[in-house]
């Protein structure tokens, strides 16, 4: 049994999680909060020059996203530390890391040294680029891969020059692919009994988010342009001004697009040639827009939310972050979770969005502080004290 057992759904793996920033982390994060024992491992103080990459411990970043873990420290540059990593990778199910591709390889993590020690191990890689090509040693960041993938090229206002999406995206993708591609990797290791590696990289992942732009592309040759928050071919679907904000409105359907106008009092737009058809509206999208923003401000946001939704509309406002959060749908759905720390107390954190009937996701303990379970996890390996001591004063934990 896991030393933390968040759920039920995960709890007979054990990852070893070398990753940091975002990418890695948020793939660890899906097998911890179901349950997976996770192992964070880190370079003792002083050791890693990037070790603040992932933002202050205590700040809100690495308690997000390293909830339900153990935390270890292990000095990997010495050899010394080959002893603990060999008898680790060996109660290991899983191990996840997003160095530079070539780093692994000095460290003595790359799959092929892995599957010596343990043939059912996976191998997770989450890189900026790939593991091989022309571009595999450039270092990657979300908004690099944003701007490659053609992501910034879609989004914003017509003419306005690109412009990054607001979350980390292209991190994000990258990490939830690796996840869904571990998964797999660990089904079909039931009928081969032996692991396999894992990778995803930031830009493919970008790539694919793209989906429908990127499929038109390929198959018609079409550049998708930026068309702001209207929708690229399906409308009326986009942001309009209320009397106290911003709501969405996607009245797609030909009988949304009736239903919408007859609550809005203009009927008369069934009969424009220039409205007659989806492909029409999308077309003459500017002038459309121009007339339903004149009809918006007359209710408030929440007014018109309602009477749309009743109407069988589809709509929603335009919150921001705080008014997410204090929405009663969003309560409802655990979108946050609280957790207390030693140091900072309680507060909250990000739920997980997957769940399970029978066997949900949990948020059970906060961030661990650094190396917090080491000389746990080395008793675990059969570790004597005093070899826990000898190691402690070599440096390698």
């Amino acid at each position: 049994m896991p030393a933390i057992a968040a759920s039920a759904a995960l709890k007979r793996f054990r990852i070893l999680d070398l990753s940091r920033v975002r990418a890695g982390p948020t793939c660890v994060k899906q097998f911890a909060d179901f349950g997976a024992d996770v192992i964070k491992i880190e370079s003792p103080p002083g050791v890693d020059p990037n070790e603040a990459m992932g933002g202050p411990r205590h700040g809100p970043d690495m308690q997000n996203l390293h909830r339900n873990k153990r935390a270890m420290t292990l000095n990997l540059k010495l050899p010394e530390a080959r002893d603990v990593l060999v008898r680790l990778v060996k109660t290991a199910d899983v191990l996840v890391e997003n160095y530079r591709p070539d780093v692994k390889f000095r460290l003595g993590i790359d799959y092929e040294s892995l599957k010596k020690i343990n043939e059912r191990i996976v191998l997770a890689s989450i890189s900026g680029f790939g593991q091989d090509g022309p571009y595999r040693d450039r270092p990657g960041f979300d908004q690099i891969a944003q701007g490659m993938s053609g992501l910034m090229s879609v989004t914003g206002l017509p003419g306005q020059g690109p412009v990054r999406t607001g979350a980390a995206i292209a991190d994000m993708a990258a990490g939830l692919f690796a996840a869904l591609g571990v998964m797999t990797a660990l089904l079909e290791r039931e009928s081969s009994g032996r692991g396999q590696w894992v990778q995803s990289s930031l830009l493919q992942s970008g790539i694919a988010l793209l989906d429908f732009q990127a499929a038109r592309y390929l198959m018609k040759g079409e550049v998708p342009p930026q068309v702001g928050n209207d929708h690229p071919t399906s409308m009326p679907t986009s942001a309009y001004k209320t009397a106290d904000g911003y709501i969405n409105v996607a009245a797609s359907g030909e009988g949304m697009w009736k239903r919408l106008c007859n609550l809005i009092g203009r009927e008369d737009l069934l009969a424009m040639d220039e409205f007659k058809s989806n492909e029409a509206r999308a077309k003459h999208r500017a002038r459309l827009n121009a007339i339903l923003n004149e009809s918006f401000p007359a209710r408030s946001s929440e007014e018109w939310v309602r009477e749309l939704n009743r109407a069988g509309v589809p709509c929603g406002p335009i919150y921001t972050m705080d008014r997410v959060f204090a929405d009663p749908q969003v309560e409802h759905l655990g979108a946050a979770a609280e957790v207390e720390h030693p140091k900072l107390g309680r507060f909250k954190v990000l739920g997980q969005a997957a769940k399970l009937s029978r066997t949900p996701a949990a948020v059970k303990t906060a961030t661990p502080e650094l190396g917090q379970h080491t000389d746990e996890i080395l008793r675990e390996l059969d570790y004597s004290d005093a070899d826990i001591a000898r190691l402690r004063k070599q440096g390698v934990v």
